[in-house]
Order: C-alpha cells, then structure tokens, then sequence
C-alpha cells in the first residue's frame, strides 16, 4: 500500500509535473491529464505483468478450459498471488489519493465509480477462488483502458488527435464482447459441468448455482453500464464535431470576399492595369536627363 503511495508520487513530480509546465493546460484538464497518466503508467506495468505471466508460465490463453479445470483454484504461484495484491493495494491507494490531489467534487463520484468497480471484481476472483478467469480479464480490460488514456495524453496535447478515440472505441467493443464470452463459458458452461459442486469453505469451493449466477449478474450489468457509458461517450463527441463543422461553415459563409485591387488610373486585371472605362491607360514618357 504505502510502496504505491512512493511510486506515485514519483511519477507525478518527475514525469507528470515536467510534462504539464511545457503544455500549460487549465486546470481541469490539467486534473484529467494527471488522471490519465498515472493510469497510464499502470496499465502498461500491470498489462506487460500480465502478458508475460500468461504466456511464459500459466499458458490459459493456449488452453481455456485451464479457467475452470481443477477448480478450486487453491494454490497459487508467487507471482499470480503477488499480482493481485499489488491490484488490491493500488486501488485502495486511489481512494486517499483523490483527497491529496485535490480532485474537483463533480469528478469525484466519477472515479470513485470505478474504483470500486475494479476493487469489487478483483477482491471476488481473488476470494471466489476464480484468479485464473480473473487475470485473463483483467488483462484485457487494462490493455483498453490503456488505449483510451493513451488516446487521452494525445488529445490534451494537440486536439487534433481524434483517430485514436477511433481505434480505441473498435478495442473497447471487442473487449466486452471476449468478456461476456470468456465469462460466460467457464462460468457459466465450465463451472456448471464440474463435478466439484457446492459450498465448502475450508476447501474454497464456491461452486453453486447462486454464486455462478451472482457472479455472471455483476459482469453483465458491469459490462452494460460500461456500455451504456461508451455510447454517451461517443454522442458527445460526434455531437461536438457536428457543432465545430456548423461554426466552421458559418465563418466561412460570412467571410467577405476581398475587393478588387483599384489605384488612381484603374484596376487591375489578369495582371494588367486597366483603365475605368475598360481601355489600357496610356504610359507616361520619362524625359531624358
């Protein structure tokens, strides 16, 4: 708890406060940019974790039905259970954090949305004994919510970057897509066919039909409040791109078109001095000296 506290603090004075003397942002989105790049940090620390603990030594990516073989799942590596300690501390972290870094009141509700969403779903997978699924999703949910504040960043640092709020809206519905599948196959298919059923707390099987239930509820209305708060996301910003290009239209509408370009003999056209009545004016002789 108290190591997260240290390194947060040294990502805020030696990158985060370098970063924002150069943009001289307001201070809202001076509040956002500090948001995202902590979240940013850590998502990419707890993603490339991730990665390699699945790839290197786990394996569930190649074999799914590893997510609900053998379950309970018990005995954990160090690492898997290190990684979600280090998830639990980090997110119980942000809640004093939002005191110390003065975050306005209309932001605070929503990041405390989310911070108890993640503490919620970790502290379950981690207790129900379902750290296999857990880690798996986990994972994916950190590799988009690493586009979106990397997306973020860019947005802060020039407006013009609007292509990677495309690319991350493809990842964030691919995501909830795999989450309900993965969700619902060793949950709800898995679990359900194990022939290890019932309560058993010294063993750590949480394998009933209330908790298989409980916990499928909590992902779906998760993964639709999510949802319902992308497609807000993405009116307001199509929104805001309707009412730039209307501005746009009407400053070009009422530019005045730019007079013809007139001296004391005539005007010009084509590049050639013309007189009022239509004819060449005749050119001056220069007297000799």
């Amino acid at each position: 708890f108290f190591i997260t506290i240290i390194l947060h603090a040294v990502v805020q004075e030696y990158l985060l406060d370098k970063v924002n003397r150069r943009l001289h942002l307001s201070k809202s989105k001076n509040n956002k940019f500090n948001e995202s790049g902590q979240l940013c940090v850590f998502h990419l620390v707890s993603s490339v974790w991730m990665f390699f603990s699945l790839i290197s030594q786990e394996g569930y990516l190649f074999h799914l039905s590893s997510l609900w073989e053998n379950y309970p799942h018990v005995h954990l590596r160090f690492q898997v259970k290190f990684f979600y300690l280090t998830q639990l501390a980090y997110w119980l972290h942000a809640l004093p954090e939002l005191y110390f870094q003065k975050v306005r009141k209309e932001e605070i509700s929503r990041q405390l949305q989310y911070i108890c969403l993640y503490l919620l779903h970790i502290a379950a997978a981690y207790f129900l004994n379902l750290s296999r699924v857990g880690v798996v999703l986990l994972f994916l949910q950190y590799v988009s919510e690493l586009g979106f504040h990397i997306a973020r960043l860019f947005y802060f640092t020039d407006e013009n970057h609007q292509k990677m709020f495309d690319l991350w809206a493809m990842g964030f519905v691919f995501t909830r897509m795999v989450t309900l599948t993965l969700m619902f196959l060793a949950v709800g298919f898995g679990l359900a066919r194990s022939e290890n059923q019932g309560l058993d707390w010294e063993m750590g099987n949480f394998n009933t039909v209330l908790i298989r239930m409980t916990v499928l509820l909590l992902v779906c209305l998760t993964q639709s409040w999510l949802l319902w708060k992308f497609i807000r996301f993405q009116l307001r910003r199509w929104r805001e791109f309707r009412h730039e290009q209307a501005v746009r239209k009407k400053a070009a509408a009422k530019q005045p078109l730019r007079p013809m370009k007139r001296d004391s003999l005539g005007h010009h056209e084509n590049g050639v001095l013309k007189a009022e009545n239509g004819a060449s004016p005749r050119t001056k002789k220069l007297k000799s000296p």
